[in-house]
């Protein structure tokens, strides 16, 4: 990560909620810090509030994205949004396009983003359709 770019391009700033899952021994744990100091928090990994935010470490041997994305959800607030970082193309446990945008598109939500956040991994922004946020 190039200058801690990523936290900025995940659109976290301070005091935001951001919950982690899918963490594991490969994850990248600089930009997990850069994530923690951007929010100046720590990631909480089980909420006991809505979070403001997602990040999900998704591999390909993980099991059902889709299923992981609605699980996501749960503590997501009404205009969150997910990250889901992916290792990158070449990478053990690289997920393809296609089968994020199925996922996606499978959960109810829209893909909007996608940022390369490391060396390792990229991250792609998931958030509800904007008629299901309007109340």
């Amino acid at each position: 990560m190039n200058g801690g770019r990523g936290p900025e391009l995940l659109g976290l700033e301070p005091g935001m909620v951001v919950q982690e899952l899918g963490w594991d021994e490969d994850t990248d744990q600089s930009l997990r810090d850069l994530i923690m100091d951007t929010i100046d928090s720590d990631m909480v990994e089980d909420a006991i509030e809505a979070v403001d935010a997602v990040v999900l470490w998704w591999r390909d041997d993980d099991g059902d994205l889709t299923d992981g994305l609605v699980d996501a959800m749960t503590d997501l607030a009404a205009g969150g949004w997910i990250w889901v970082l992916t290792p990158k193309v070449g990478r053990t446990g690289h997920v393809s396009p296609s089968d994020i945008l199925e996922a996606v598109t499978t959960a109810g939500l829209a893909l909007t983003t996608q940022a390369n956040v490391s060396a390792q991994w990229q991250a792609h922004r998931v958030v509800r359709p904007k008629a299901s946020v309007r109340r």
